[in-house]
């Protein structure tokens, strides 16, 4: 069976939001997020793959003192539905009595995150902050899971670009598009 096409995602596709508006929202969260650390020091965990391109725009917003590391953990690998997480990187940075900021891509029903949140706090972490792109509401995210800086909402569909991927591909789209 062939991967399905970007292009033909792409033709059947709504941008729900556009470069300028993502732009606007990081600038935003990073003023949000300096104000909150207020001259602390805190570990910026990018959490890849789909992490990455948000990241790295988003470090250069906040007026803080950072140290960078990231983790890779998935249930995903490749699919759209969630399975086991498989952890294939853990920060060598220690964690114990740090304020952690965990930078994704989305929070969606919040499984990874969650499971990356719980390891950082069992490795000592003092407080552990959620910084998302993106947010979808309906009511299955893991109870009591929630971004603390949130870029924007998405509608409750199949969503990439920006980080997000279509079947591998796309991440690198300037918005963000649903099916």
């Amino acid at each position: 069976m062939s991967r399905p096409q970007l292009a033909d995602a792409l033709s059947r596709a709504e941008l729900v939001h556009d470069h300028a508006a993502l732009q606007a929202a990081i600038s935003r969260m990073g003023i949000e997020i300096g104000q909150f650390l207020a001259g602390n020091s805190a570990v910026f965990l990018s959490i890849m793959q789909g992490g990455l391109v948000f990241a790295g725009q988003l470090a250069t917003e906040i007026d803080a003192l950072l140290e960078f590391d990231y983790v890779h953990a998935t249930r995903f690998r490749g699919t759209t539905t969630g399975g086991e997480l498989k952890w294939k990187r853990r920060p060598d940075t220690s964690l114990k009595e740090r304020t952690v900021l965990l930078v994704d891509d989305i929070l969606d029903e919040g499984h990874t995150l969650n499971a990356i949140r719980e390891w950082c706090y069992e490795e000592g972490a003092a407080n552990v902050l959620l910084a998302v792109l993106c947010e979808k509401r309906h009511g299955r995210t893991v109870p009591g899971l929630a971004g603390d800086f949130v870029g924007v909402q998405v509608p409750d569909r199949y969503v990439f670009g920006y980080g997000m991927d279509y079947h591998e591909q796309g991440r690198n789209l300037p918005g963000i598009y649903a099916l």
